[in-house]
């Protein structure tokens, strides 16, 4: 097997002479995917072990995050999706049994207007909802 080393001052000297950009970027790709080096010698010390630890320990980590975004959260995500459909199709299914806006009760405290609002006809407040909202204007 090649060593690092050796792959990366061919790299720098095959780059002087201006290798194609491709070939460029697969070197470097081999550089970064290769696997994690068993340490010998003067390199086999505290420092380089427990960098070494952190490396494994984080593709692990990171490893375990996206499996469980693929198989946990995705799929929650979809039947929650699926959840708040149904329950938004049976609100407006019940809402259209109630009896039509015009029939129902206003109650006193309902609508209360001590001026016009100053956008639109006035009667109406900003977040108005024509299909839920009903004021009886012979009231006033």
């Amino acid at each position: 097997m090649i060593q690092r080393h050796t792959l990366q001052r061919n790299f720098v000297h095959l780059t002087r002479y201006g290798v194609i950009p491709s070939m460029r970027n697969t070197v470097q790709r081999r550089l970064a995917s290769s696997e994690m080096p068993k340490l010998k010698g003067a390199a086999d010390n505290a420092f380089n072990r427990e960098r070494l630890a952190v490396k494994q320990h984080a593709a692990a980590s990171s490893d375990l995050w996206r499996k469980l975004t693929i198989y946990v959260a995705i799929p929650s995500l979809i039947l929650a999706a699926i959840n708040a459909r149904n329950l938004w199709v049976e609100h407006w299914e019940h809402w259209e049994t109630l009896p039509p806006l015009e029939d129902r009760i206003e109650y006193d405290y309902m609508n209360i207007r001590t001026k016009k609002f100053f956008w639109g006809d006035g009667d109406k407040t900003l977040f108005w909802n024509d299909k839920v909202n009903y004021h009886h204007k012979d009231k006033d």
